[in-house]
This record gives structure tokens, sequence and C-alpha cells, in this order.
């Protein structure tokens, strides 16, 4: 059970996440990349509302930029920016913010500079492919940049790589508040606390409330976890629901 709220909306900065390839859809790459991002995001304060997951096909990769682009504040992508001919991000990311794309000056220097015995060939090239117009993203791991045009933030889908583009990218971008969350641990089935974590979503509307359960060593238990971006009323709702579990003989006074 979840409850969220988007409520004071100027102080929330929002992202979504679009992975590209048909390798994660066939289960032949596990994909590394979705919880390193949102850890960051959250960290430095960007909310990901959103992962979406597209095989190699022109027309789906568009139409999902241009879909997720417009609803966030910013849309990362991983993956489909290599040398090969099924590598189409960059065209796809071009098309759907109507810019030329060519290889970039800027982008053969980084790679140049990383591998000054590089055979820049025709494959190699197709990595320096920059849409007019974008910023790039370096990578310090192999040279080849991402790029961030608009609100599109271009990455590559190996994650040292992803990793390296994402701590280079942040800088740039605008953060909102931190999400702060706390964890109540309450030894009882999720269907038990079913009612008084509705009761204290109910009461407090802006602050995010998820269960969690779990079973070990024998025994049902459910983590509640209450996020938000206001720490005062992190720890109203955190007593709420306390009152409402122990009312319900579902939690100790001390606890």
């Amino acid at each position: 059970m979840t409850n969220r709220s988007d409520t004071q909306d100027e102080e929330i900065i929002t992202a979504a996440l679009l992975v590209i390839g048909d390798e994660i859809l066939s289960g032949r790459t596990k994909d590394k990349n979705i919880g390193t991002i949102a850890e960051h995001l959250n960290t430095v304060g960007i909310r990901l509302r959103e992962v979406r997951i597209v095989a190699d096909e022109a027309s789906e990769i568009i139409a999902a930029v241009n879909d997720l682009r417009k609803d966030n504040t910013y849309l990362f992508t991983t993956g489909g920016i290599g040398p090969t001919h099924d590598d189409i991000t960059a065209d796809c990311v071009a098309d759907a913010v109507g810019a030329k794309l060519n290889v970039d000056q800027r982008a053969v220097d980084l790679m140049r500079a990383r591998r000054p015995d590089m055979d820049l060939n025709e494959a190699r090239l197709r990595m320096a492919r920059i849409p007019e117009g974008a910023e790039l993203v370096e990578n310090a791991v192999s040279g080849a940049p991402g790029f961030m045009v608009e609100n599109v933030i271009v990455m590559a889908g190996v994650p040292s790589i992803m990793q390296s583009m994402l701590e280079t990218v942040t800088p740039r971008l605008k953060t909102g508040k931190k999400m702060l969350s706390t964890t109540l641990e309450v030894k009882k089935p999720e269907g038990a606390v079913a009612g008084p974590l509705g009761r204290a979503a109910t009461a407090f509307p802006d602050v995010s409330m998820g269960s969690y359960p779990y079973y070990k060593q024998g025994n049902f238990g459910t983590n509640l976890v209450l996020r938000s971006i206001d720490e005062e009323r992190l720890s109203q709702a955190l007593a709420a629901l306390k009152t409402e579990l122990q009312n319900a003989g579902l939690l100790d006074a001390e606890s």
C-alpha cells in the first residue's frame, strides 16, 4: 500500500528514466542502473517518478522520449549509444527534439584524448554523433561522451560508464528538497496493519506511506516506510502512525 502526494510542486524536481535495449527485455542483460540512478537522484533532491523500458525500435524510443520529457523536469536515458547499427538512441533523441545529428568535433577530441592511438573508423565515429545544440556529458571511463539536449540526458548502459556520466552531469541540474524517510518495523502481517496505516495516510496526505511485508525466522512482519520533504511533517506522521498502531494493539507503547 502506498499513498503519494505531490504537494508543494514548486519545491519538487522530477525525473523519468528510459532504459533502452532488446537485451534488457530479453533477459540476456540484467539491468544494474535503475537502483543506482534512483538512489543518486533521491540523494541530490530529484524525485524519480517513472522508469520505462523499451526495445531498440525507433518509433517506440521516440514516442517514449516525447512522452516522458514533457511530464518531468528531466528525462534520463541509458543504453543504445554504442558503435553498432542497433545503437539508435542518439538518432531517436535528435528526432524527438527536432535537432540535426552530426559527428561532433568536441566528442572526437575527447575520444582522441582518451585513446590517442584509436582508429576512429566509421563505427567508432557513431559514438561521436551529437545533436546540434547539445551539451556533452563527459565519460571518464572510456572517453565517448553522452549528451544533454533540452531536458534529456543521454547516458551509456554500461554501469561504470553510466555512473561516471551521472556524476558529471549532476552539478548542472536543478535540484529540490531532498526526500527524507523513516522506517517503522511492526512484527505483524501486512493485513493487520493496513487499517491503522490507511487512517494515518488519510490524515497526512502530503507524506508518502508504504508497507513492505517480510517473512523471516518463521514470522511475518511489515516494514512501514514514510517519506516526505518536510522533516516536521514526517515526524508528525510517524507519531500519528504509532498512535494508530498502539490503539489497535499492534505496537507497544515503548516503540
